[in-house]
């Protein structure tokens, strides 16, 4: 895995913090090296229940690591087995609108990273602006519009980590999309592909803002994503980003989100989703 020095850093309280959180997490699973890091949004904790040989970490037991609040989200990593992989997930995320910073939002990205992991899945439950996706359909992200107004790189920190300036450019790799669509197609599993929107939250949007949304290009909306996606690029992890459609948009065909409706879809989408995301990964 990649080592950090605290002696060669040792004013900077992001690495030393990282290289301590890596040890203990490191010990908790002990000799497994994880290949691929996950993080399930809302309504699709569940997936962490089909990890075979499971070791649990809770989130609050990691050093310098905030615990989740969002309700549905478990707060734990766990580490086992899936697809084939040794997959290091975290079942359930952090969010800028429960008070977390950009960086400790992305913290857990960069653990995964310390940890040797290259390819990172990240998924959530997201709001429809095409009006030609349904509830229920599961999106490819092909790019994202980052309207949280932060960014984790922001600071000296980070810039010891890796290069301050460096490139969005097919952010969600190409390779991945395409092999989520195809695993999609032969699973006869309903997908999409489109550019999502990351907003702060926690208020869902007006359709004064969704149609605003709609004019920028965007297919999908919802509270997360884009910080750990710009966590993961700067330290040169690979990305495979994919949304559940929990729900249209606010105005959309007169949606009114709420947060048990988007529960309730993720609930009645578990099972393929538990079947989508192990096959991506045994071709991964």
């Amino acid at each position: 895995m990649p080592e950090v020095s605290s002696k060669e850093y040792p004013h900077n309280v992001l690495l030393r913090s990282l290289e301590e959180a890596a040890s203990v997490l490191g010990a908790a699973i002990g000799l497994r090296q994880p290949q691929v890091g996950l993080i399930l949004g809302s309504g699709l904790n569940g997936l962490a229940e089909c990890i075979e040989d499971p070791v649990h970490i809770p989130f609050a037991d990691v050093p310098h690591m905030k615990t989740s609040t969002a309700a549905g989200h478990v707060g734990r990593f766990v580490c086992g087995t899936l697809g084939g992989k040794t997959a290091l997930c975290m079942q359930g995320r952090l969010h800028g609108y429960e008070g977390n910073t950009a960086q400790e939002v992305a913290f857990p990205v960069w653990l995964m990273h310390h940890l040797g992991i290259d390819t990172l899945i990240t998924t959530n439950a997201a709001g429809a602006i095409n009006e030609a996706f349904h509830v229920g359909d599961f999106c490819i992200m092909e790019d994202h519009i980052n309207l949280t107004g932060r960014n984790p790189i922001v600071g000296t920190e980070p810039n010891e980590m890796a290069l301050r300036f460096f490139s969005m450019l097919d952010a969600y790799d190409p390779a991945l999309r395409q092999l989520a669509v195809e695993v999609a197609h032969e699973l006869d599993i309903p997908v999409q592909q489109g550019t999502y929107l990351g907003l702060l939250g926690p208020s869902f949007e007006t359709p004064a803002e969704i149609r605003a949304f709609r004019m920028l290009g965007a297919d999908t909306v919802a509270m997360s994503v884009c910080e750990e996606v710009i966590a993961a690029r700067h330290v040169g992890m690979r990305v495979l980003g994919m949304s559940l459609v929990s729900n249209m948009a606010c105005g959309i065909e007169g949606a009114s989100p709420t947060d048990e409706e988007v529960r309730a879809v993720g609930k009645q989408r578990e099972a393929d989703f538990c079947r989508f995301v192990p096959a991506i990964l045994e071709r991964i």
